[in-house]
C-alpha cells in the first residue's frame, strides 16, 4: 500500500503510487504506524530534492520528519511550499530576489519572516486552505487554479489538468475574462509576475508546450 505522503495543490495529502519529482517537509506528521496524523506541524514547508549528497532515507521512520513527494514546482507552490535553502540552495536564492522584487518594501527578508508571511496566505484559521479570486488573464505563468473540481495549471499560454500522474490539456479552456479561484498563495503569484516563472521546474509531462 503507497504511504499517505503525495501533496496535491490544495496541500492535501493522498496515497497514490506516483512519487513527482520534488520531495518536501513540514516536520514529523506520522505516528510508529507511518500514519499521517497531522497536516504540518512546522511553518517552514520547504520543497526538497529528492536526492542530496547520496543521503539515503527509510520513508516515515519514527521520530523523523515525514517525506512528502509532490508532482513539480507548480505544484508545491500552490500547496504553499518554498525552496529548501540547503539541498536547493540556487533555487532558493532565486525565490529570494524575486521576493525582494515583488516586495520592496519588506525588510526582514530572513527566512523565518518569509514563512510566517507564507503560513499566513496558505491557510484559514480553521486550517484549511486560503484561495483567492482574479482574473484568469491577469494570472502569470505558474498559477494553479480551480475549475469545475479541477486543478488548472496555467503554462505558456495553455491550460493544463493536473493530476497526480502529470498534466494534459484542459478542455474547453476557461474564457480570459472569467473569474478563477486561484490555489496559489497570493504572495507566491507575485514572485511569479516579478520573473520567478521563468525558472519553475514543470514535470515533463508538459515537456512539448511550446
Amino acid at each position: 500500500m503507497p504511504l499517505q505522503n503525495r501533496v496535491d495543490p490544495h496541500s492535501q495529502l493522498h496515497a497514490v503510487s506516483a512519487h513527482g519529482t520534488f520531495m518536501g517537509n513540514r516536520g514529523r506528521l506520522h505516528n510508529a504506524e507511518r500514519q499521517i496524523v497531522s497536516p504540518w506541524k512546522i511553518r517552514p514547508w520547504i520543497t526538497c530534492a529528492l536526492s542530496f549528497k547520496e543521503r539515503k532515507r527509510e520513508l516515515m521512520t519514527p521520530n523523523s520528519y515525514t517525506e512528502l513527494f509532490l508532482l513539480d514546482e507548480p505544484t508545491a507552490y500552490a500547496a504553499g511550499h518554498r525552496p529548501c535553502a540547503e539541498c536547493r540552495r540556487p533555487d532558493y536564492k532565486r525565490f529570494k530576489a524575486a521576493w525582494a522584487r515583488a516586495f520592496p518594501e519588506q525588510q526582514d527578508l530572513s527566512a523565518k519572516a518569509i514563512d510566517n508571511l507564507l503560513h499566513a496566505a496558505r491557510l484559514n484559521d480553521d486550517g484549511s486552505q486560503r484561495t483567492w479570486i482574479a482574473k484568469l488573464a491577469e494570472l502569470p505563468d505558474g498559477s494553479m487554479i480551480e475549475h469545475d473540481g479541477e486543478c488548472v495549471l496555467l503554462w505558456k499560454g495553455h491550460q493544463w489538468r493536473w493530476s497526480f500522474a502529470g498534466y494534459s490539456p484542459l478542455q474547453p479552456i476557461i474564457p480570459a475574462g472569467q473569474e478563477v479561484a486561484v490555489l496559489t498563495p497570493e504572495p507566491i503569484v507575485r514572485l511569479f509576475a516579478a520573473g520567478l516563472a521563468g525558472a519553475l521546474a514543470v514535470h515533463p509531462s508538459l515537456d512539448s508546450c511550446d
